[in-house]
């Protein structure tokens, strides 16, 4: 038996469910970026989630920012619950968007994580504003949450 199938694989109805239900948590930054360019962004708000240093050092253009551990009733009390809101921070290996996406979870609104954070978005060359950002320079970006 090969490692590759030493585990069964799921029957393709509870593959189709699981990988939904997967793409349902995740935002793709190829297809945020596609409804940037398309200018089809109605219904949903990117959100910054590490700090206000790191939001000024480099951001997707759009994206507000509330750091992870702000976020409450009282600093989303105004934001419009028909949105979904992606969140994301500096990488996989920093989990700011996925303390962002639970506190906001929790606090009654839709929400996404930008899969790969800021990372992903400027290593696929993707528009950025903030101090930081230069083209392919990823120095200076860090997880700071």
């Amino acid at each position: 038996m090969t490692n590759t199938l030493r585990f069964s694989p799921a029957d393709p109805a509870t593959a189709a469910a699981f990988f939904a239900a997967e793409l349902s948590f995740e935002a793709d930054p190829d297809d945020v970026v596609r409804d940037m360019k398309e200018g089809t962004t109605a219904g949903f708000q990117l959100v910054e989630a590490r700090s206000r240093e790191a939001f000024a050092k480099a951001r997707i253009p759009g994206a507000i920012n509330l750091p992870h551990w702000e976020m409450d009733e009282t600093t989303t009390r105004d934001w419009d619950r028909d949105l979904v809101y992606v969140v994301y921070c500096e990488s996989f290996e920093c989990n700011a968007a996925t303390k962002g996406a639970l506190k906001l979870a929790t606090l009654g609104f839709r929400v996404k994580r930008l899969a790969g954070g800021i990372r992903a978005w400027l290593a696929a060359g993707y528009p950025a504003e903030g101090a930081e950002v230069q083209p392919g320079n990823l120095h200076g970006i860090t997880c700071d949450c």
